[in-house]
């Protein structure tokens, strides 16, 4: 029997200590075809990242603290262990120094002796393990403003380094072919972002020397990613030259589309060493195809083009990876954590690990609705929307719940299907949730990607309030309780719809940007040019960056805000919350402003997850005079 109770005032086992007990991270799936081994975050040790190895049906840790394996090239990091058969090399957080493990005696050795800021990822061996290949990124070059990006080649026996090659702004994915003759790279410079445009290069290693290299592909309108090598002298890799990344062969006969298709067969690196997709022989390949947004694992043929789906139980595959003949990937979908699952065609679908435990059934879910809807421009935009849901309560009298809008970070990001528990935690206590994938975001395509040009702040701001018109037209959500929060990115955009425009009656802030002049002189070199494509060159058109920062047009903003902020965020700088935080006070505006000790971009600390869940849902349940069902911790909220 179900009580009935107002929408927000329900009572919900989804607890932010829930969740922040599953927000253990999985990722970096590998092999070298004896067991396999994956990272995990883990929140209750305050962040730290492990590398683990699977073996003989158990789990065993290959990093005991203090390591922890995270780089912190272009701060997102990524690519930071790499295994061999005989050795683990990681890249260490704290010193970012690469070292190694003898997955014979577990024993750990120090490789390189470099000053912290000296930074690795990406790595890869030669054959017997005697040098590693790495991006390496060194910050504080005398005479450069910005950190100096090159390939180097690392003597495992002395911690010697070689620089292979410099000069680019950029490089990725160094692959040395199975004969070790020729080395393959990604390369770019500013503006571009690597899912803008790259150029593959194609050069023979000699060691501690690469030859000439030669282009293959790509170019500033060319985004190229993931190079594979199947056998020496041929390489796949994606491209998005039709408009869609596609999977391309190339060898000595040329190069050609495998499947032309409009559909997404990679996703924008933010990290090193992303994987859309695995060979599993020379013939074949595994490949995560993505269609407005939504996933399907298949099998590609190479020779052939043909294309077969897989069934799965799953719905999101990352990492893909092959072991011992069979496919791995990280799995998510939308009434489990995501897991490390094992994929036999024909046979049932295993999980190795999960990224924690839950101590709640999937009645408790509410299940992500597929929305588009038309935009004022006359395209369509998408998102899901989730819908009020706890099998304990109902709502009443009242016909249509608040609604929370979320907005992704990037802005050239994605959100999908796979669980979200913090949309969990508001839906069972009587919220709707619309997730919003608004134009600029990945998954449909350069053109759906690309809306975003120039528009920053305008197109994904439209996309919010013309999803939640939407919504209201069709009875889902009352407009007039309607909320926004977003992180980084997201956290521009939901500062933006609140400076600009009337539809939203409160907004959360998660290390969001108020100030885009600021973050164009002050962010890290990676992004550093990233807005003259969302917003346009700096300074050439320092007045759109003005005109389109919520800073300098706090006089608009006339609702309550909550900022979450870590003090050590080298992306989105503390100042940027605190300038929008001091403007609110001085005008009268509740707000509140939550800052995290020793947290960066995205808060690691099994504590910080639970209070900025908590204060959050708190802060908006004041707003709209809510009486949460729990017990939560007091914020101060200035004005109100």
């Amino acid at each position: 029997m179900t009580t009935s109770a107002p929408f927000g005032t329900w009572r919900s086992p989804i607890s932010a200590q829930l969740i922040s007990a599953g927000a253990t991270g999985l990722g970096g799936l590998a092999s070298n075809q004896r067991d396999l081994f994956w990272l995990e975050s883990r929140p209750l040790e305050a962040g730290r990242t492990v590398l683990l190895r699977h073996r003989d049906h158990e789990s065993e840790e290959l990093t005991p603290s203090p390591y922890n394996v995270r780089s912190r090239v272009h701060e997102y990091g990524g690519g930071a262990f790499l295994v061999t058969p005989c050795s683990a090399f990681f890249v260490n957080f704290s010193d970012q120094n690469v070292y190694r493990v003898d997955l014979d005696t577990g024993d750990i050795e120090q490789i390189t002796d470099t000053p912290t800021s000296e930074r690795y990822a990406d790595l890869a061996a030669t054959p017997g393990d005697g040098s590693l290949i790495a991006v390496a990124e060194r910050h504080g070059v005398p005479g450069e403003a910005e950190a100096e990006n090159r390939l180097v080649v690392i003597d495992v026996a002395t911690g010697a380094i070689t620089t292979l090659c410099g000069g680019h702004d950029f490089y990725a994915s160094p692959r040395l072919s199975p004969d070790a003759d020729q080395l393959c790279y990604l390369c770019w410079d500013h503006p571009n972002m690597p899912w803008d445009g790259t150029q593959l290069h194609l050069a023979d290693f000699e060691g501690q020397h690469l030859g000439p290299a030669t282009v293959v592909a790509g170019g500033a309108e060319e985004s190229i990613l993931q190079p594979t090598w199947v056998a020496p002298g041929h390489l796949l890799f994606a491209s998005d030259r039709s408009g869609w990344w596609n999977l391309y062969s190339y060898d000595a006969s040329g190069e050609y589309c495998i499947h032309p298709d409009q559909a997404e067969y990679a996703q924008p690196p933010w990290a090193f060493n992303m994987r859309s997709f695995a060979l599993l022989d020379a013939k074949h390949v595994a490949c995560q195809r993505i269609e407005d947004g939504r996933a399907q694992l298949c099998i590609l043929g190479i020779d052939n083009g043909l294309l077969s789906p897989l069934e799965s139980d799953w719905n999101v595959f990352d990492a893909l990876t092959v072991h011992d003949g069979e496919l791995f990937f990280i799995g998510g979908r939308p009434d489990r954590l995501s897991a490390i699952v094992g994929h036999r065609p024909g046979s049932t679908e295993r999980v190795l690990a999960r990224a924690g435990t839950l101590d709640i059934g999937s009645e408790w879910f509410s299940t992500p609705e597929p929305v588009a809807f038309p935009t004022r421009d006359g395209g369509r935009s998408h998102g899901y929307f989730y819908a009020p849901h706890n099998p304990e309560f109902e709502a009443g009298e009242e016909i249509a719940p608040p609604v929370v809008v979320v907005t992704h970070g990037g802005p050239t990001g994605m959100t999908s299907v796979a669980l979200n528990l913090r949309a969990q935690y508001y839906t069972s206590r009587g919220w709707a949730v619309f997730d919003v994938n608004y134009g600029g975001s990945s998954g449909f395509g350069r053109d759906y990607r690309r809306r975003l040009d120039q528009q920053w702040g305008i197109v994904d701001v439209h996309d919010c309030e013309d999803g939640l018109a939407e919504l209201a037209a069709r009875g889902r959500i009352d407009a007039r309780r309607a909320v926004i929060r977003g992180g980084s990115a997201g956290g521009y955009t939901t500062l933006a719809a609140l400076t600009f425009g009337d539809r939203f009656a409160a907004g959360a802030s998660h290390y969001g940007i108020g100030d885009l002049e600021a973050l164009a002189r002050d962010t890290h070199k990676f992004e550093s040019r990233y807005l003259d494509r969302l917003v346009g060159p700096y300074p050439e058109e320092q007045q759109r960056y003005l005109d389109r920062s919520p800073i300098h047009h706090a006089e608009q903003l006339d609702c309550p805000v909550v900022f979450f902020q870590g003090l050590e965020d080298a992306v989105v700088p503390p100042s940027q919350a605190e300038a929008m935080v001091e403007v609110l006070r001085r005008k009268g505006i509740p707000v509140a402003y939550v800052p995290f000790e020793g947290e960066q971009h995205g808060f690691r600390r099994a504590e910080n997850i639970v209070r900025a869940i908590e204060a959050e849902y708190l802060f908006f349940a004041k707003v709209f005079d809510i009486e949460p069902a729990d017990s939560i911790p007091p914020l101060e909220i200035e004005n109100l």
